[in-house]
């Protein structure tokens, strides 16, 4: 058995790390691209489905309904999946949009009908049966919350009341 020469085996060491480093490298670019499509449908869907205006709540696959007044009164907006930043939903198109309350009324438009929903929802409702739906004072997730437990509404939000800026589902 010959002997390794100095150095031969430092060689095969570094393209070792190189070939890990490299590896490593590759799995983190391949998540990112798995990850992101997944927000980008849902901010999607939170913006263009049918089901956001959908004013047959049980019917509504999208299940935490957000309002411009108390009381669940006014235009109203349903939500499916969380929201990280209500002024700021990427559909995947390079553009960044608000999302909305829906318009209702034409001739007479319903309060809140067509306004942002950032920093100007007064109340909620959760219909889902298992998760927990959040409202946030900040984006991101951040700051003080209201919390709805399965089928829980909220009159008036208490913590986020016209200053809510996101929405998250927990279990």
């Amino acid at each position: 058995m010959p002997a390794i020469a100095y150095g031969e085996g430092d060689s095969a060491l570094r393209r070792t790390r190189i070939t890990a480093v490299l590896s490593a490298a590759l799995l983190a670019s391949a998540l990112a691209v798995i990850a992101a499509p997944t927000a980008q449908a849902d901010d999607f869907d939170n913006l263009y489905s049918e089901q956001v205006c959908n004013e047959n709540w049980g019917g509504s696959s999208f299940k935490f309904h957000i309002w411009y007044n108390s009381g669940q009164n006014g235009s109203f907006r349903n939500i499916g999946s969380s929201v990280y930043d209500f002024n700021a939903l990427r559909p995947g198109d390079g553009h960044a949009y608000p999302l909305k309350f829906c318009n209702f009324g034409a001739s007479s438009p319903w309060p809140g009908s067509g306004q942002n929903i950032k920093n100007n929802a007064a109340s909620g409702e959760n219909d889902h049966y298992k998760y927990t739906a959040r409202v946030f004072f900040y984006s991101g997730y951040k700051g003080a919350q209201d919390v709805m437990a399965p089928y829980q509404h909220i009159d008036q939000f208490r913590n986020v009341y016209n200053n809510n800026a996101s929405f998250q589902w927990t279990s």
